[in-house]
């Protein structure tokens, strides 16, 4: 699955001041996250709103990115929930076209046991033609895939490809990259703590700052797998400043404001989230400059 390997981008959706969809800035995104050197797209996640668009809006921005990305890079969408009849038939109805693999988060707010998760995610992997990202990232969905229930799914399921680890529990990481199958992707779901992932043995990023500086993150994972450590560590210490700010008011808040300081798009947000704060916009501000 080198397809996933190091650096791809959760995208954001663009959109215009009354909040409709902003196909300009989406392009204008697409276009300099993929000359700035990320590795894949990944469409349709948490940073891209997704919960906040229609159906017809889902399908109209994946086709867009796909006509834009025109086989550039490999696509990754996102198709998760916590009904899991309803995610095997939102992937039965997808067009996958020009889709290189899924990425289910594990359901949220009902709570399931790990037998819960492996038996949810049994039915969509029996269910999806494609290779499968598990995403755990407990501080959104209230509940966490253990590291035995990752490496179950790993060795049960050939199609169970990666998983996207945002727990942010070291501990738990270590486990999963120590005990999982040898072509078992780890990636990082946590930006700040992608290179010490990887020196641990992670592979790659789904990443958020990634959009807002492609060159420079899409460069310290590069060289952090190389094991070039020492310019690895000099880039990460360049973006570090930047995490805090970026996820203080939550996701895409942060990164939206920074993509409006690059004149990309504009820094809108559909309700419930809104905008960033003067505050967080004055110190991302500084931090660019």
């Amino acid at each position: 699955m080198d397809k996933i390997k190091g650096t791809g981008v959760a995208l954001v959706t663009p959109f215009n001041n009354d909040k409709s969809l902003d196909y300009k800035g989406l392009e204008k995104l697409l276009n300099y996250v993929i000359e700035g050197g990320i590795d894949y797209l990944v469409l349709m996640g948490t940073t891209g709103e997704s919960v906040t668009l229609s159906k017809d809006e889902k399908v109209a921005v994946v086709d867009f990115c796909k006509k834009i990305n025109n086989s550039r890079v490999p696509v990754v969408l996102g198709i998760g929930g916590n009904n899991t009849m309803q995610v095997v038939e939102d992937i039965i109805s997808a067009n996958l076209d020009g889709i290189d693999a899924i990425l289910s988060v594990s359901p949220s707010y009902n709570k399931p046991s790990q037998e819960g998760i492996y038996q949810h995610y049994k039915m969509i992997s029996k269910n999806c033609p494609l290779p499968i990202i598990v995403y755990n990232v407990p501080g959104r969905t209230a509940s966490n895939i253990s590291a035995e229930t990752t490496v179950r799914l790993a060795n049960d399921f050939e199609n169970i490809v990666a998983v996207k680890e945002a727990s942010g529990d070291m501990d738990q990481i270590m486990k999963i990259i120590k005990n999982k199958p040898s072509d078992f992707v780890v990636l990082s779901g946590d930006d700040s703590l992608t290179l010490p992932m990887i020196h641990m043995g992670a592979e790659g990023v789904i990443s958020v700052i990634g959009q807002s500086y492609p060159k420079e993150y899409s460069d310290m994972v590069s060289f952090g797998l190389s094991e070039n450590q020492e310019i690895a560590n000099q880039l990460h210490d360049k973006l570090y400043d930047f995490y805090l700010p970026l996820y203080a008011e939550g996701n895409p808040v942060g990164i939206k404001a920074c993509l409006e300081l690059l004149g990309i798009c504009k820094s809108h947000v559909r309700l419930p989230l809104v905008e960033a704060s003067d505050v967080i916009k004055n110190e991302l501000k500084i931090l660019m400059n």
